[in-house]
């Protein structure tokens, strides 16, 4: 059984990489394995989310499936929750919607700017919980403007999340949506470092504490962190990882790791990322060490930890052992 919103829970991201024919088989192992939401990730020139979400919930019974970061500044608002609002009627009760602005490198190659960050997405909130509460909307941003529609659909049981990393925007969450989603790669220190931003915007109000997480599990540590070194020099080339990384304690020239994947080259980025920042930024080796890792993710705060980065059906299988660990261990307690 599902949990609800309000209980912890785990979850398994899909970056947009995996290919159509993955997505139903990956959805119900996730499902057989008790797992609670499948997060699409909404990368721009990648799998569309919508389409993945939709695959994933014609395959599976119970689970939850999320949009994750659909950015306002590529996607108006209304269109947004015209598509969350029509997973909710088509599989009621499993949808969640997780807004956010965007990687600036996608955005970049595509030519959207990204003005005023903070109030697109307070608009958009705003006008995605006036929608799906069914409300007639009526709002005169300096972003946003829609006048007297409504949704056809009517009220929807939506779960509004927000994807944060800055602190105004992890206090924006707090103030004002359902859940807050953490970037893979966060360290334990900036998760809570984190998660008080939140707190602070709350002011005592609950919400779903969310963080993805990068797993790779093999008998071989050395192997597992191998894995990882690309997708953590990936998430890590960005300069609003800075406080992350002074966190965790750890050195990355983050520079060199622009300008290796900028070029394309891989390999370079991946020799870039050190053993201690995997181990810092990441959870690797046995199921055994995996499960305990994701168990520090959960004692940081986070109310539902999201397995992220497996390439292959043999990672995932071996993802799923952990959690399941996890959960053993947590029920043992």
């Amino acid at each position: 059984m599902t949990t609800t919103w309000e209980t912890p829970g785990f979850g398994l991201s899909f970056q947009g990489g995996e290919a159509a024919g993955e997505i139903a088989r990956r959805a119900a192992m996730a499902e057989a394995a008790g797992l609670d939401t499948l997060w699409f990730a909404n990368h721009l020139f990648q799998r569309d989310p919508i389409i993945g979400a939709t695959v994933a919930l014609g395959a599976t019974t119970r689970i939850r499936a999320g949009l994750m970061a659909m950015s306002p500044l590529a996607t108006h608002p209304v269109q947004t929750a015209m598509a969350a609002a029509s997973l909710d009627e088509h599989f009621p009760g499993r949808a969640a919607l997780s807004l956010g602005l965007g990687a600036p490198v996608d955005f970049e190659a595509a030519g959207i700017a990204r003005p005023r960050p903070l109030a697109t997405l307070r608009e958009a909130l705003a006008i995605h919980r006036a929608l799906f509460a069914g409300e007639t909307v009526e709002h005169a941003g300096t972003v946003f403007q829609v006048t007297g529609r409504r949704l056809e659909a009517g009220a929807a049981r939506v779960p509004l999340v927000l994807a944060a990393s800055g602190p105004a925007m992890l206090r924006l969450a707090g103030e004002v949506a359902d859940g807050v989603q953490l970037s893979g790669a966060a360290a334990l220190p900036f998760v809570e470092a984190s998660l008080a931003r939140v707190a602070a915007g709350a002011d005592g109000r609950r919400l779903r504490r969310i963080g993805l997480v990068l797993v790779a599990v093999d008998a071989d540590r050395a192997r597992a962190r191998d894995r990882l070194r690309p997708s953590l020099g990936f998430i890590l080339r960005g300069a609003h990882h800075a406080e992350n990384l002074r966190l965790a304690g750890v050195t990355l020239d983050q520079a060199a790791l622009r300008a290796a994947t900028a070029g394309g080259d891989w390999a370079a980025a991946a020799r870039l990322v050190g053993d201690e920042v995997v181990d810092a930024h990441a959870a690797c080796g046995p199921p055994e060490v995996v499960a305990e890792r994701l168990l520090d993710y959960r004692r940081a705060g986070l109310d539902e930890v999201v397995v992220a980065g497996v390439q292959d059906p043999a990672g995932l299988e071996g993802a799923l052992d952990a959690v399941r660990l996890a959960r053993e261990q947590e029920g043992a307690t």
